[in-house]
């Protein structure tokens, strides 16, 4: 039996909040305020046109955000030829693919895993987290026994061209982390579907080559994800631990509440890292966000960031600004 029970509202809340009934694709609808909302619409971190393509497939049909994130962050999962996340993401320096996800709904209800061997859609297991126990978030062992009791199947993720990689770096064992990595890393995808409601999703397999156990920002709600449906919600890339240290995407979140546009939050966000690391320049940190109109926009901290758009108006590639 699943934890929640969601009760569908219609009409105007206690706090004067317009809700959402109904609305299709091709629609837009005015708030309370007199933002036109326009929706739906899908942002990703990177050039991942895949993964937006079969969100906006969910979106179109009227599909709620929270199938719309999880479909396209499981595109990514299956790609081998993407090693920075699901199947044939590159391993810990013990020789091990391990995988960190989370997602939340327009509600508050979230859900993570965190290290979790075997299993390729980890985006899939954390929903199963948020939905059928009464918990956030699962690790490693226990996350992996929970996939298995839920219906996944066991198989090894650490493929060929990534064994073959890991091979050669243990000829020098260089631990550097690389900025840009293959144009992306974390995959973080956001949406607003017909009926206003917001929805988030972050995978990943984590750096290369880290320390076994090492985890990163991807499935702490808060620091890699965050959805807040009387805001917007933002999520992050790059080098995790500078944005658990700021918790980078509640405070994208909340700088959206302040106020501030998603572009101007997102980049208040990176200079709140860049003034506390003196050595930031060694570092990639990219946000995006998407507030409750639809309105979105990012910033990162060297340039070569890029995030996609998948909406009424068809699929952007967008550049945004950065500190450097």
């Amino acid at each position: 039996m699943k934890r929640r029970k969601f009760i569908k509202k219609s009409g105007l809340s206690v706090g004067g909040m317009l809700t959402f009934a109904q609305v299709k694709a091709n629609t837009s609808i005015l708030s309370t305020d007199n933002q036109t909302i326009k929706s739906p619409v899908c942002i990703a971190t990177w050039n991942v046109e895949n993964a937006t393509r079969a969100a906006w497939s969910v979106l179109k049909e009227d599909g709620s955000a929270l199938d719309a994130v999880e479909t396209g962050a499981k595109i990514e999962e299956a790609d081998v030829n993407n090693q920075t996340i699901g199947k044939g993401g590159r391993p810990d320096r013990e020789g091990n693919v391990t995988l960190d996800a989370s997602i939340m709904d327009h509600q508050g209800n979230c859900g993570s895993v965190v290290c979790m061997q075997n299993i390729t859609h980890a985006i899939s297991v954390a929903r199963k987290v948020m939905e059928e126990t009464p918990h956030v978030m699962l690790a490693g062992k226990g996350a992996e026994q929970f996939a298995l009791e839920q219906g996944f199947q066991a198989e090894d993720l650490l493929t060929s061209k990534s064994a073959e990689d890991y091979q050669k770096w243990l000829e020098t064992s260089n631990y550097e982390p690389v900025i840009n990595i293959e144009n992306h890393d974390t995959i973080g995808i956001l949406a607003l579907d017909a009926e206003g409601n917001l929805a988030g999703g972050c995978t990943t397999s984590g750096m290369a080559y880290k320390m076994a156990g090492r985890v990163g920002d991807s499935p702490i709600i808060g620091a890699g994800l965050f959805v807040d449906q009387k805001v917007g919600a933002a999520t992050a890339t790059g080098m995790g631990e500078e944005v658990v240290k700021t918790v980078g995407s509640f405070l994208v979140v909340e700088l959206m509440r302040q106020g501030h546009s998603p572009d101007e939050a997102c980049q208040m966000a990176v200079e709140r890292i860049v003034e506390n690391n003196p050595e930031y320049q060694k570092i990639q940190i990219g946000y995006i966000a998407l507030d409750k109109y639809g309105n979105s926009g990012a910033y990162c901290i060297h340039p070569g960031f890029n995030y996609r758009r998948y909406d009424n108006k068809g699929h952007q590639l967008i550049t945004p600004g950065s500190h450097l």
